[in-house]
């Protein structure tokens, strides 16, 4: 794979100001020489020292294409590992496709999604954790997306998987030896000793896999359901919190059918905000279906905001708490009293005693008149219980490497009963080695070309 030169637009797709053109392989410089004409000078990029940067022109025969500057790296000292050439264009997309010709036309081929970042991988410039983390970064939209990738990027991840497969191998060298020395009856650790590694393994696995939950919410958005009957004002509220008009208002009951969900960012984490279909007894068809998806949501949410008009409180309270409350027992669930501003102080408060036995979370709000929703983005943040930015807690966010984790759990839980059963050291040997197995899965230590097929094809082409 890596004896080809490879290119690509390593800039946005369009038109810009100035656009990147990539260019990595054995043939890098010298097929680069054959385009590019320094301004002043009659040297060949081929003698030029690494991370050096030339302004100069590409031409076709005598014709200019462009003025460039050419900046070079090479191997091993550059993204790639091998020798790197880019060019920095005008943004035109005539220009781009022109010089992107040339070098196909002078021996180059296109690189394929993610092509680059594999060869960092393929020659040892990142583990495939850290590769996995580019396009994570570059697909960041938060500033904890964007923490946690830079972290992921720069080894976090690695670094802890590295110390837990130090500590298996070991665990797992001390177990072998044992069943070398089987007939003499050696002990190389005793069991208590083995049992605490085991325990203290078990613990770290764990954290890893339960971050997950947090790592993925981060990564995708906070999910949020807003619930509670027709007319309440979900809809204004949906509005007012991403600031823009995306759900339809009216007074018209069971108006939303369907469920509308965008997202916005509180605090430096994404939310994602979903306005559900009314909660009410209809024969309408289509308006049960949105309900039904209603609950869904209220399921698939971290959060639910059950949304109350405090206007019009009625006797459909109860039964509004009995499909709404056993839904969130493992979420926090929020009411807030909607239309403040027309109700008084006394009102407010008969309605947060009314409502205590729900929740112990309750804000009176204005979705119309914009009142207290500052008071409740900072709810929110608290809430949805998120690390400071600034911790350098190893947080999982990759589906992949959760589920590696959670097969290495079993495995390292597997040792765990074993010690406590008494059993051979060869079913112990086999769970460990199995446990270090799905650990450089992660990293790439342990891994197919269909695997890294799947991982890079997501990628854009250029990166």
């Amino acid at each position: 794979m890596n004896k080809e030169t490879i290119c690509a637009i390593a800039t946005a797709p369009g038109a810009g100001a100035i656009a990147v053109i990539r260019l990595s392989g054995a043939q890098a410089f010298p097929i680069a020489d054959q385009l590019f004409r320094p301004a002043g000078k009659d040297k060949s990029l081929i003698t030029q020292e690494s991370h050096t940067a030339l302004f100069g022109r590409i031409v076709e025969k005598e014709t200019i294409v462009d003025e460039v500057v050419a900046t070079l790296f090479r191997n091993p000292h550059s993204f790639t590992g091998e020798d790197v050439v880019e060019f920095s264009c005008h943004g035109s997309t005539y220009i781009q496709q022109k010089i992107i010709r040339l070098l196909l036309e002078a021996g180059c081929r296109m690189a394929e999604p993610g092509e680059f970042t594999r060869r960092a991988f393929a020659n040892g410039k990142m583990d495939l954790a850290q590769a996995e983390a580019v396009a994570d970064l570059i697909a960041s939209t938060s500033a904890a997306n964007h923490r946690l990738a830079m972290q992921q990027m720069r080894g976090g991840v690695s670094k802890e998987l590295g110390r837990l497969r130090a500590d298996l191998l070991h665990f797992v060298s001390l177990i072998e030896l044992e069943l070398d020395f089987s007939e003499e009856e050696v002990e190389f650790a005793d069991r208590k000793a083995l049992l605490e590694r085991s325990v203290n393994l078990e613990k770290s696995l764990r954290k890893l896999t339960d971050s997950f939950r947090l790592g993925n919410a981060i990564k995708n958005g906070i999910p949020v359901a807003i619930v509670g009957e027709t007319n309440a004002g979900k809809s204004t509220l949906l509005n007012r919190l991403l600031n823009e008009e995306k759900a339809i208002v009216s007074n018209i009951h069971g108006t939303t059918r369907d469920v509308i969900e965008d997202t916005t960012h509180i605090g430096g984490f994404t939310f994602r905000f979903i306005d559900t279909a009314g909660i009410r007894e209809t024969q309408d068809q289509i308006e049960q279906l949105g309900i039904e998806r209603t609950y869904q949501k209220i399921e698939q949410a971290s959060i639910v905001l059950w949304l109350i008009d405090a206007t019009c409180v009625n006797e459909h309270i109860e039964w509004m708490a009995n499909r709404i409350v056993p839904r969130t027992q493992d979420k926090t669930l929020m009411v807030l009293f909607n239309k403040m501003d027309k109700i008084s102080k006394d009102e407010q408060k008969v309605l947060d005693q009314l409502f205590l036995p729900y929740s112990k979370h309750r804000l009176h709000i204005s979705a119309k008149q914009n009142q207290n929703l500052d008071v409740l983005r900072a709810l929110l943040l608290e809430r949805a219980g998120l690390p400071d930015l600034h911790r350098q807690d190893v947080v999982i966010t990759n589906l992949r490497h959760y589920e590696a984790l959670s097969a290495a759990l079993e495995a390292i839980q597997r040792v765990h009963q074993g010690l406590l059963d008494q059993q051979s050291g060869e079913f112990l040997s086999q769970d460990l080695r199995e446990c270090i197995h799905y650990l450089g899965q992660i990293t790439g230590t342990i891994t197919t070309d269909e695997v890294l097929g799947n991982i890079f094809q997501h990628f854009c082409i250029g990166k």
